[in-house]
């Protein structure tokens, strides 16, 4: 399920930050940051999805103790230079079970996300934190022509979430038999795909490529404020012809945009 939805033209002041002030790239450089013939560069987003579950063990511990590791944590999470990174934090209590939240990373630079998680490891919550799903992509132009919003496939390369209450998130993979098909036999397919996502306007897509980077070859994200309407998206979708040809879009996550400060008094009682 992927190339649905046009990525919202609304940005926030952290993704606005990301997405100016990058200087031109030229050389052997510009093919790895998509660069076409043209000459004007591409600019491609990391995005990483990461999953944490806090150990049982935690809650077990001194509330002093708690309440000192978790304020440690949010602090980290509310000090991150929005100017390198994006950094949205959401709660999956209540919504998985091996999951209790995620945070979604976007960055142009692949070290600032690693910096962010090296800082994790360095905090004393680190020891009760296990990562059960971790996923990550990196922002492009689409392969396929959307005929409803021609401006769509520019809007790929730099997105800008956080608009919306919920996320679902999850990692896809096509059967090889897709890649197979004609480019004009697959466009074809893609168009009924299009129309369908079309329909649903209250819900946004973010579609992200892992090709050779995760094990996945998609990483997708729709936001909304009615998971009525992913829901009958998605149930719209299994009908489509384009479906036969997935190979995997599980695990799914669903998960609710949560402050630092209120995500820790949903993790223990402190």
């Amino acid at each position: 399920m992927t190339e649905n939805r046009p990525a919202s033209a609304h940005s926030s002041a952290n993704s606005d930050a990301l997405a100016t002030g990058r200087p031109a790239i030229t050389g052997p450089a510009a093919a790895a940051h998509g660069q076409r013939g043209g000459g004007v560069p591409v600019k491609r987003q990391f995005v990483s999805f990461a999953f944490y579950k806090l150990m049982p063990e935690f809650r077990r511990l001194p509330q002093t103790e708690q309440r000192n590791m978790l304020s440690e944590f949010a602090a980290l999470i509310e000090g991150n230079d929005r100017q390198k990174m994006i950094l949205l934090t959401y709660s999956c209590v209540g919504t998985r079970s091996d999951v209790d939240f995620m945070f979604w990373k976007i960055a142009f630079d692949l070290d600032d996300i690693q910096k962010f998680t090296a800082a994790i490891n360095r905090l004393a919550i680190a020891g009760y934190l296990f990562t059960p799903h971790s996923y990550l992509a990196q922002t492009k132009r689409s392969t396929y022509i959307d005929k409803l919003d021609p401006s769509h496939d520019e809007s790929r390369t730099v997105i800008r979430p956080g608009k919306h209450k919920y996320v679902f998130v999850y990692p896809f993979v096509k059967k090889r038999e897709w890649y197979l098909l004609s480019k004009h036999a697959r466009q074809g397919i893609m168009d009924e795909h299009i129309e369908i996502g079309n329909k649903y306007q209250s819900v946004r897509l973010n579609t992200t490529y892992s090709f050779g980077l995760d094990d996945q070859e998609f990483v997708v994200a729709f936001e909304t404020e009615n998971p009525g309407d992913f829901l009958d998206l998605v149930q719209e979708l299994r009908e489509s012809e384009g479906s036969r040809y997935t190979e995997r879009d599980t695990p799914i996550f669903t998960a609710v945009q949560t402050t630092p400060r209120a995500l820790i008094e949903q993790l223990a009682n402190i």
